[in-house]
């Protein structure tokens, strides 16, 4: 009935009169909204008009000034409501941010980072990623994870003198916590973007902390949407992976930097490293990989090769370690590219303890530094309190003997997977063996 007023423009009082005989708007056509989100279509016009449903015959014509007052009384009742729930979506700004209508065309025009392969992926094929990210409870494993989450509330709360008056962006907010963080450290303006559906219940927390004036929300990927500023003077985010560059979200935050970041501008976290270090555990050796040369009597060695190439994700036993650890890479977040997370680099570990290595175990440290009275970091070290991104273990195929102080020479190569850039594939050369790895 409302999208048949709508198109028609009838009168109330040729509406009544349209009562007396087939309803005329008893057709497919006024299925299809009118006005898209029209507010009265979302709500209850009975409970409105606080009458029942009024049933009409041939003999209602001496009623019609009282269904004419009561008609118009409903609709002063259903513009009040129509315009209180306009203020409540001007309100939720912020859930569409008017011209952005959620994401952008493919066809909009794209910063400087736009090589990267992650910028080229079109929505559909990265939607998978971020339904990962829209389930709460990859969320509440994050919120949960204090190293992490207090490092960053940390740095915020200690450099409070970084964050006064700035306009602050974060990259993938999730919950929005990184957002209130900085809101609560004195910026002027925070924009937090975030492209899964958790940014919904991520709106909800900002008001129930009513900090939906300083927090704008933005549903979309910063690849492809227009911010409401020309430019920013911090950016955060917590865009570190398995092995730190797994999933590959720091190249967004690239894409961000170098669209959105004011020229005396800051990215945070600012360095991060990652750092190698040699395993030996003979016994979990033998239970994954040996475990399939006898298999209740059967010979099931080709599932070592179905085996081996997969990384292994897990809290290793720090007393497993035996070597020194190596930095292999260092990324200062202000001016690395994209190209440049792709590398070879050789390495050497320092032997701790005679014995055999039977892995090799990488993990990642993390710094705010830049600008910062008070440097925060946190390490994702073996040796180091457990985080949610745990170590990352290759596993040889077959065990190297080794020596106190030797070293035991190497050589790396991290590149992304061609067929999903969001998945890494990491190549391993250690005492004469020779190993891709793949994290997916």
């Amino acid at each position: 009935m409302i999208n048949y007023i709508r198109t028609s423009k009838c009168s109330a009082e040729s509406l009544l009169l349209a009562l007396n005989g087939p309803v005329p708007w008893n057709s497919d056509e006024y299925m299809k909204p009118v006005l898209p989100d029209d507010p009265l279509l979302q709500i209850d016009v009975e409970e409105l008009s606080e009458a029942a449903a009024v049933t009409l015959s041939p003999s209602a014509g001496d009623r019609v000034p009282a269904l004419l007052q009561r008609a118009s009384q409903a609709e002063d009742r259903a513009q009040r409501a129509e315009e209180a729930l306009a203020r409540a979506m001007e309100d939720l700004h912020k859930l569409k941010l008017l011209a952005q209508g959620l994401v952008l065309n493919a066809g909009t025009s794209r910063g400087p980072s736009c090589s990267g392969a992650i910028a080229e992926l079109r929505e559909d094929e990265d939607e998978a990623y971020f339904s990962s990210y829209g389930h709460y409870s990859i969320h509440e494993e994050m919120l949960k994870d204090k190293v992490r989450t207090e490092s960053y509330r940390d740095f915020m709360y200690r450099n409070m003198d970084v964050f006064k008056d700035k306009v602050v962006l974060d990259v993938g907010c999730g919950t929005g916590i990184l957002s209130m963080f900085a809101a609560k450290a004195g910026a002027r303006k925070v924009i937090a973007v975030d492209q899964s559906d958790i940014i919904y219940q991520a709106m909800d927390i900002v008001r129930s902390n009513k900090l939906e004036d300083t927090i704008t929300l933005i549903k979309g990927r910063i690849e492809e949407i227009d911010l409401p500023v020309e430019k920013v003077d911090i950016i955060i985010s917590e865009w570190m992976g398995y092995f730190l560059l797994f999933e590959s979200m720091l190249d967004s935050v690239l894409y961000a930097r170098d669209r959105y970041l004011a020229e005396d501008g800051l990215v945070f976290p600012d360095r991060c490293n990652i750092s190698l270090a040699a395993v030996g555990d003979t016994q979990k050796h033998s239970d994954r990989i040996a475990f399939w040369d006898d298999v209740y009597g059967f010979k099931m060695m080709c599932m070592k090769k179905a085996v081996i190439p997969e990384a292994v994700v897990e809290v290793l036993k720090p007393e497993t370690v035996i070597s020194e650890p190596a930095v292999i890479k260092t990324i200062d977040c202000g001016t690395v590219t994209v190209s440049e997370l792709d590398f070879t680099v050789g390495f050497s570990l320092k032997i701790t303890a005679s014995t055999f290595c039977t892995a090799i175990v990488g993990y990642f440290d993390i710094f705010f530094d830049k600008s910062c009275g008070n440097k925060v970091m946190f390490s994702t070290a073996p040796d180091c309190t457990k985080t949610h991104w745990k170590q990352t273990v290759f596993l040889l195929e077959s065990p190297i003997p080794t020596k106190t102080g030797e070293e035991l020479p190497g050589q790396i190569t991290v590149h992304k997977n061609r067929k999903d850039p969001r998945a890494l594939l990491i190549t391993l050369e250690v005492a004469g063996q020779k190993q891709t790895y793949s994290l997916q």
